[in-house]
């Protein structure tokens, strides 16, 4: 698959991302110290988008360190609906009144203990970019489906159940994680072939669903325990455009080392 100008490389319009997702970690004090350690690690590079999704409480107090700064940030999860009876959920505007840029939608985690859709993933999906946040939207396979030789039709069918309704200029505003369900928190790690067939597949279909210049434009991240040692090998992959970072993203030298392994790449 090729860029429209045939003298650059797919790769050279993808702006690397690297993503910290922390999960149900870090208090607010917690991770402001944390969140000062990214920024001066980062420093002026600006060749790496970099973002960072703490918890919902800390959300705030992080969007206060980060103002001024060239890392965005990023909330874990969002309601579909703008306001209401939705006890213990937050809005996409309340997400943008904290000046967020990013959302991850349809982790693993969400998709595994709250039995979340991608129907209704999807109705987040459309709510948030609406709304103007870019989705990070993860799918994976588990180690069952795997196994059965289902990979790719998992990832066909959560894509295009997750994409549905949403525009050819919508789509590049999308960021798409790649999470082998087996790979994350376990230590396995898929390998960079394996790793880059799904990649491609993924980047594949978006061609066939939005046209080969809106797939190439959108970035696709692996989520599977990328950590500092295996970085490299799978960030010059030629669909591999960053990472959705989970625990090495709770410390921030192994953080930014992440972040410059994806800067050095060329």
């Amino acid at each position: 698959m090729t860029s429209s100008n045939p003298s650059v490389p797919p790769m050279a319009i993808r702006k690397k991302l690297m993503a910290g997702n922390w999960k149900m970690n870090k208090t607010s004090a917690d991770a402001v110290p944390l969140v000062k350690e990214i920024i001066a690690g980062v420093g002026k590079d600006q060749r790496v988008e970099v973002v960072v999704c703490p918890p919902f409480t800390a959300l705030e107090s992080v969007a206060r360190v980060l103002e001024g700064s060239p890392v965005k940030l990023g909330a874990q999860n969002m309601h579909p609906e703008p306001s209401g009876a939705y006890t213990g959920e937050v809005s996409a505007a309340m997400l943008r009144a904290l000046f967020a840029s990013y959302v991850i939608l349809g982790h693993s985690e969400r998709r595994t203990y709250f039995k979340e859709s991608d129907a209704f993933i999807n109705q987040k999906m459309l709510a948030a970019l609406k709304s103007q946040l870019k989705p990070i939207l993860c799918v994976g396979e588990t180690l069952q489906e795997r196994e059965a030789g289902s990979t790719l039709q998992v990832l066909q069918t959560q894509v295009e159940g997750c994409l549905q309704k949403v525009t050819k200029e919508q789509v590049t505003s999308v960021v798409i994680a790649y999470e082998p369900v087996w790979a994350i928190g376990t230590g396995k790690v898929a390998t960079t072939e394996q790793a880059q067939v799904a990649h491609a597949f993924i980047r594949g279909l978006l061609a066939k669903l939005f046209g080969d210049a809106a797939a190439q434009r959108v970035r696709i991240l692996y989520g599977g325990s990328m950590k500092p040692a295996n970085a490299p090998d799978l960030l010059v992959q030629p669909d591999i455009d960053g990472g959705l970072i989970g625990g090495a993203s709770l410390e921030a030298r192994s953080f930014i080392e992440l972040v410059k392994a994806a800067a050095a790449v060329k």
